[in-house]
């Protein structure tokens, strides 16, 4: 792929939509911030060599502008001493460097052209990298705040079944008192009808927690 290529589908990316569809967003914005970087050390390095080059031509065309202006002084200076053989061609000469002039003049046309297409792309590869950057610093934020939440989350749940865990056991061993109790109290002794359904009562109370206890310890799962 050619740098031009390839900067013009960076530029053209919406760097937004490109990481909504990542299955990875974070490991993607540091590939794309690579990409961009590697990028433009080669298109800054390109848009050095064009201005190295324009310079070049600079010098050149000046050259053959001053070349040219001495070929003319010297075709007036034969005219004057009654040489036009020597004024033809001193002006031959000047017409070629003219014509060199106008052949720099066009390449120094491209290379203004050629340098204000890099720094156009320069600028925008860098608007690019800066929000690309920016979305790296939101999303490691994000990722380390998701860590965070679910290691939370999970310390919560453990801590929710073992409290629920620990009330369960309490009443399992409120319950074996009560029974000992009863059965203490009651032993070599036939209850009274008060007592058959007062213990019912306290029964159903019993089985009403458990069952609610149950019910927390389902959800907890």
């Amino acid at each position: 792929m050619g740098i031009f290529t390839r900067v013009r589908d960076i530029i053209s990316s919406n760097i937004n939509a490109m990481l909504d569809k990542a299955e990875d967003p974070e490991k993607m914005v540091r590939l794309m911030i690579q990409e961009m970087e590697d990028t433009l050390v080669e298109i800054r390095a390109s848009c050095a060599g064009a201005m190295a080059t324009k310079k070049k031509i600079g010098r050149q065309l000046d050259e053959s502008k001053e070349k040219a202006d001495q070929w003319e002084s010297k075709a007036k200076l034969a005219i004057s001493k009654g040489r036009e053989d020597l004024a033809r061609e001193a002006l031959h000469e000047k017409k070629r460097y003219t014509e060199r002039v106008d052949s720099l003049e066009r390449e120094m046309e491209q290379a203004t052209g050629l340098i204000e297409q890099y720094q156009a792309d320069i600028r925008q590869l860098e608007d690019k990298l800066n929000a690309a950057r920016e979305r790296q610093a939101v999303l490691v934020q994000r990722h380390i705040h998701a860590q965070h939440k679910t290691r939370a989350q999970n310390e919560i749940r453990k801590a929710e079944t073992q409290e629920a865990m620990m009330r369960f056991d309490k009443f399992e061993q409120r319950i074996d008192r009560m029974e000992a109790k009863a059965d203490l109290v009651n032993y070599g002794k036939r209850p009274t009808l008060d007592d058959e359904f007062a213990k019912l009562e306290d029964d159903e109370d019993i089985e009403k927690e458990l069952e609610n206890l149950r019910e927390q310890m389902k959800r907890s799962e």
